[in-house]
């Protein structure tokens, strides 16, 4: 058994698709018609083969309630690995990304939380060997 996908919600895959692929530069894989939305997968650069991750429409109403609670707490709704939090930190925000959490380093793991603009909060995390 192997993760091959992964679900993150939005409330609008066009911009999510703008989103990670134009600012987060992560790369499309799948776009596939489905009546209103689309079979819409990403990869990380470079890693076509590896875990996608589904833009998934947030239609379902329990989606809603569950996404305003986590941001409301302030909570990320998944996290993404990075090389250096402080260099994308400032990669990211030299292209307009909005984080909710400075980079903050605590014993060996150092994270960022930003802004999707589709409704999620996102970890950067990098754990130190």
């Amino acid at each position: 058994m192997r993760i091959q996908w992964a679900s993150v919600l939005v409330d609008d895959q066009e911009k999510a698709l703008r989103f990670y692929t134009e600012k987060l530069g992560f790369e499309l894989k799948h776009d596939v018609p489905l009546g209103d939305a689309r079979w819409l997968t990403v990869t990380a650069p470079g890693e076509a083969d590896g875990t996608e991750l589904l833009l998934e429409p947030d239609g379902h109403p329990a989606v809603g309630p569950f996404k305003d609670a986590l941001v409301g707490d302030g909570i990320p709704f998944t996290q993404f690995a990075v090389d250096d939090v402080q260099a994308e930190y400032e990669r990211l925000r030299e292209l307009g990304v909005v984080f909710t959490q400075p980079p903050a380093t605590m014993g060996t793991v150092t994270t960022a939380v930003l802004d999707d603009t589709c409704g999620n909060l996102i970890q950067i995390i990098h754990v130190a060997e």
